[in-house]
């Protein structure tokens, strides 16, 4: 489980799980964030960064950091009829559109503006009434005034802050002006707001903020901004069912890229090309190693190169980790054990019990992601591109699959990961040897294995073969037992049948039909009253606990990867009926995947049963999976 403050989460989880048509709608452009409630219109967050934490905090080592400056707490347009509000994004885009009786707006971050700048814009109508209304998140204890291109522009600073924001107004004045106490926003129809880490950039910022806007009024922006977006999109490598399946690989494309940073590295920060796990205001959006992963083959094998290849470097530029030496056989090692703050430094996620986690399988799936990356695009050259520890070829070879070699055991004949905490980030005082676990230490060094072929290293890429033979002999005696396949060594209901054992299946660590009938038949343990399946049985019987509930929601992930197996098994039928169910789901929520959907509803997860709920949107296991989901639909149609 992702375990953070429980008073955030529950705070994050009742915002977000209200209602089945009220997720908030996010915009971004890899500088930052900014969170639109659809229901009211109104700009609920401005995120200064485009993660949630941006580094440790030295005071208090197992917190989850330094939280990421947030500006506002609203922003909403005081009109002349407030009622009948919608907001949408146009043309699958983050442009997002606000509409209301008394007239319309707009609320971008634009990606072709290199900075965590947000855009927002009111046309009034016939009424020309009204004006922006702001309520900052924090104290302003500063304001000046500078003056570019003889426009006035103003520069807030925020008690507690180490960011200043920059208000450029870029629409019409308004009667109210700049008179209104506390009030900046009032006089101008539309404007730019820019984070800024140093003062002292605000003229030459704005200056690049004119040559970019060129003097258009906010509806031309956001047109000129979607028409980018669409020659950024790449040619779909997949046949749709429909308009629905369209708009939703449109919106999950650019969920991805809203996802990922774009910050370039410096010295104390080195997150460029990192994808958080969700988006704001989902309780996950920090770097997750493993769902990082999903979302980089997703980019890779869909033909996004560049934001690909952004992602793959993140992991091996990425600094600094190596930190749980103790807890890793001794061993350095680059991929962090479990995410990152938003600055490149690995996290060792705490748990509530105030200790870290060990995620073994992490590293198989950087390995996975590189010969991934490589399959798609023959691109000899990177593997001797430097970064943080070496070339990527070193880097791999000594700082990934040497650490996952040296924290395995014997077992049965071959060699099985050591307990660890996996892929549902059990508490680190449960660790288990999970079939998880070994099964990516399976897939990554095949993987491995061609990618030495590529360097013209015969010695390592022999002994890749010879390491995965043990793994797999390994695997075979350890989780499959009495005719089962098994999520764990360790006997227990709740890893007995275990969602993870069908991304095993998927990955092809399994194969024997009789082991994949027997594991999907035992899927009807994981059912829920939604209509979707868990990830496992969950053994926690204290309702105060966060796990006890978050087990006994629908997972998608889960739900993704049994179409996948149905399809493979020649069960069709089954498996479009599970994707055309998310499909539809998303369609009545502005084409956003969620974590979760409600099969218990609880004061943690409210709503009606089958309401999305947990974090959304969700990048990885959310617009990722769905992507990787079509394509992988489509290769078995043999048309790609």
């Amino acid at each position: 489980m992702r375990f953070v403050r429980f008073a955030a989460l529950l705070l994050a989880c009742l915002l977000s799980a209200s209602s089945l048509s009220a997720s908030h709608l996010v915009t971004g452009n890899g500088f930052g964030f900014a969170v639109v409630a659809p229901e009211s219109g109104a700009v609920t967050k401005v995120y200064a960064h485009p993660y949630s934490f941006t580094h440790p905090d030295p005071q208090k080592p197992l917190s989850e950091g330094i939280e990421t400056a947030s500006f506002v707490k609203e922003i909403a347009w005081r009109g002349a009829d407030a009622s009948n509000p919608t907001a949408d994004y146009v043309d699958d885009s983050q442009v997002i559109r606000i509409e209301r009786a008394d007239g319309e707006g707009w609320c971008f971050m634009p990606f072709g503006f290199g900075h965590a700048a947000v855009i927002v814009g009111w046309n009034p109508g016939v009424e020309r009434s009204g004006n922006w209304h702001v309520e900052w998140n924090r104290r302003v204890v500063g304001e000046r005034t500078i003056r570019v291109e003889g426009q006035e522009l103003s520069v807030l600073r925020f008690d507690g802050l180490e960011e200043s924001l920059l208000l450029i107004p870029i629409g019409d004045a308004r009667g109210t002006g700049r008179g209104e106490p506390g009030q900046p926003l009032a006089g101008n129809s539309a404007w730019a707001m820019v984070s800024l880490e140093n003062d002292a950039d605000a003229e030459g910022l704005a200056n690049d903020f004119a040559k970019w806007r060129a003097g258009l009024a906010v509806s031309k922006l956001a047109t000129r901004e979607i028409e980018e977006v669409e020659q950024w999109r790449v040619k779909p490598a997949a046949q749709f069912t429909g308009e629905a399946e369209r708009h939703l690989w449109r919106q999950s494309e650019m969920m991805l890229r809203i996802a990922q940073s774009r910050e370039p590295n410096r010295p104390g920060r080195y997150g460029n090309g990192l994808i958080v796990a969700s988006l704001p205001d989902g309780i996950f959006f920090t770097p997750w190693v493993r769902d990082m992963a999903w979302a980089t083959v997703a980019f890779a094998r869909m033909g996004h190169r560049a934001e690909a290849r952004a992602a793959l470097l993140a992991y091996f530029n990425a600094r600094p980790t190596g930190k749980m030496k103790a807890e890793t056989a001794g061993a350095d090692y680059q991929i962090s054990v479990v995410r990152y703050f938003g600055d490149g430094a690995e996290e060792p996620f705490f748990t509530q019990e105030g200790s870290t986690n060990i995620e073994f399988d992490d590293w198989g799936e950087a390995l996975w992601v590189l010969g991934e990356y490589l399959r798609a695009y023959d691109e000899p050259g990177l593997l001797q591109e430097r970064t943080y520890r070496g070339t990527v070829y070193e880097t791999a070879r000594d700082f990934i699959a040497k650490p996952l070699l040296k924290n395995t055991e014997k077992f049965g004949g071959g060699v099985i990961v050591n307990a660890d905490t996996s892929i549902w980030e059990e508490h680190q005082k449960d660790k288990k040897h999970f079939a998880f676990s070994t099964a990516m230490a399976i897939v990554g060094l095949k993987s491995l294995a061609e990618i030495t072929r590529r360097a013209g290293d015969e010695a390592t890429h022999g002994e890749m073969l010879r390491q995965a033979d043990l793994l797999t002999k390994g695997f075979n005696a350890a989780f499959i037992r009495d005719g089962h396949l098994h999520g764990t060594l360790e006997p227990g209901v709740k890893n007995d049948i275990d969602g993870a054992l069908l991304q095993i299946i998927n990955f092809g660590v399994v194969t024997n039909d009789a082991l994949v009938r027997d594991t999907l038949e035992r899927m009807a343990l994981l059912k829920v009253a939604s209509g979707g399946y868990r990830r496992v049985r969950g053994t926690y019987t204290d309702p105060s606990i966060y796990e006890y509930w978050y087990e006994q929601e629908e997972f998608l992930f889960v739900d993704f990867n049994l179409a996948e197996v149905y399809r493979k098994q020649g069960r069709s039928d089954e498996a479009a009926a599970m994707l055309t169910r998310i499909e539809e789901k998303a369609a009545a929520d502005h084409n956003i995947i969620p974590e979760m959907y409600v099969a218990v509803p609880c004061e943690l997860f409210p709503g009606k049963i089958g309401d999305p709920t947990g974090a959304l949107p969700m990048v990885g296991y959310g617009a990722g999976e769905f992507i990787l989901h079509l394509l992988d639909r489509e290769k078995s149609h043999g048309h790609a």
